[in-house]
């Protein structure tokens, strides 16, 4: 028995007459996979784009315009220069610099917390913050709508779930106060990806208080966005620094760079770095990553009406969408959705406005838990007024007949 085999307590026995594949044919089972993607129009493929290109971004994440912006790219190519193109081990080993350690005291103190711990993605961060703060005999609550990585977390902690409806604190305390484990952790994000709106953060607490939880909030889409000066959406609903909050950023989205980051009490964040595998196994995050994040933190700390702005472009666009018939959510943050009759209307709606030079997000089922089909917009701080017009003249001329309300 393998190895692999053995730790996952499957047999690798075969049936005495089983016909052995030949090496040719031993991953063709993939292919009737492929056909099935195919057939449901949910087969996906990397769109390469070029450095430069004479198209409005809809559909990513650089929500305060930071990830070309010349301070935080040269702060990048110098500690490229300066420390190497990657940060050439594991951060418990070779992996942590100086700038390592500098920008977490940064985002420790920028969201008024004891300590932070730097991660080479925010799904990484995630998972390591989810599996370490629970564990077999504790017990996770989560949100039915909480990201992708935060559901591979609470798979690999092997603590009793229970899925909560979404947004909503009054299952989450029955969940909790009918709990056998005396430890528990709510998941949650602040800013959810899909319709962009918001967590019940302190109506949570509070049910984590009167139950004894602790809370984990995935605050991706609200460091830049939310709270006072974009310390995010904990700062917004007045949790930073509280005892019994931890939050998970990414570095990827507002601060234009990469990698992740775990921010909480200074003794939580000490267990996460000596339990979690996905921070001791892995490379560390690359000092040119570190170097613009931690500029681009300093940028926001100067101009924090960055996030104001994106706030208020979010508004501007999702109001003029509504008022050209379109059933467009009302932004929280920088995300806006607007709703589809059905996937096969989105998907054609989203290529049409890629041909037309406006990229936008295109989310179906089976990646939205709700099974509803939407446009998904997301919104930067630099947008102008031109850009607004090309984007609603864009969408409202490519829309398909159903799509209005």
């Amino acid at each position: 028995m393998v190895l692999g085999a053995k730790l996952a307590g499957v047999s690798t026995s075969v049936a005495p007459n089983a016909a052995r594949l030949d090496p040719e044919h031993v991953f063709d089972w993939v292919e009737a996979y492929a056909e099935d993607r195919q057939r449901a129009g949910l087969k996906r493929q990397l769109r390469p784009r070029p450095a430069t290109a004479d198209v409005l971004d809809l559909a990513g994440n650089d929500y305060l315009g930071l990830t070309r912006d010349k301070r935080v790219a040269g702060a990048a190519a110098a500690a490229a220069l300066r420390w190497g193109a990657g940060s050439t081990g594991s951060r418990l080993v070779t992996g942590s610099t100086e700038l390592h350690t500098e920008l977490e005291l940064e985002l420790a103190s920028f969201c008024g917390a004891q300590a932070a711990l730097v991660f080479s993605s925010g799904y990484l961060a995630n998972v390591a913050a989810t599996v370490t703060l629970s564990g077999p005999e504790a017990a996770i609550v989560a949100d039915r709508y909480i990201h992708a990585s935060l559901i591979d977390g609470t798979r690999l902690a092997k603590a009793a779930v229970s899925v909560a409806e979404h947004a909503d604190p009054a299952a989450v305390e029955r969940a909790l106060a009918t709990r056998s484990q005396q430890r528990a952790l709510v998941v949650t994000d602040s800013v959810f990806s899909v319709d962009g709106d918001l967590a019940p953060l302190p109506e949570l607490a509070s049910v984590c208080r009167r139950q004894g939880a602790g809370l984990l909030i995935d605050d991706a889409h609200g460091l830049g966005v939310l709270g006072p000066g974009g310390r995010g959406g904990a700062a917004d609903a007045g949790l930073q620094g509280a005892p019994d909050v931890v939050t998970t950023m990414t570095l990827s989205k507002s601060l234009g760079a990469q990698g992740g980051v775990v921010i909480g009490p200074r003794r939580v964040i000490q267990h996460v770095l000596n339990t979690a595998r996905t921070f001791i196994f892995d490379t560390g995050l690359a000092p040119s990553s570190v170097a613009a994040a931690l500029t681009a933190l300093r940028v926001l700390k100067e101009e924090p009406e960055r996030a104001e702005q994106v706030r208020a472009n979010a508004t501007e666009l999702a109001s003029r969408l509504s008022a050209a018939g379109f059933a467009a959510c009302t932004p929280s943050a920088a995300v806006i959705s607007v709703r589809v009759p059905t996937p096969e209307a989105a998907l054609a709606w989203s290529e049409q406005c890629r041909e037309a030079g406006v990229v936008v997000g295109c989310f179906r089922p089976p990646s939205v838990p709700d099974k509803v089909s939407r446009l998904r917009l997301t919104v930067r701080s630099d947008l102008t007024e031109a850009d607004l017009d090309r984007a609603v003249e864009t969408i409202t001329a490519t829309a398909p007949p159903n799509a209005r309300r």
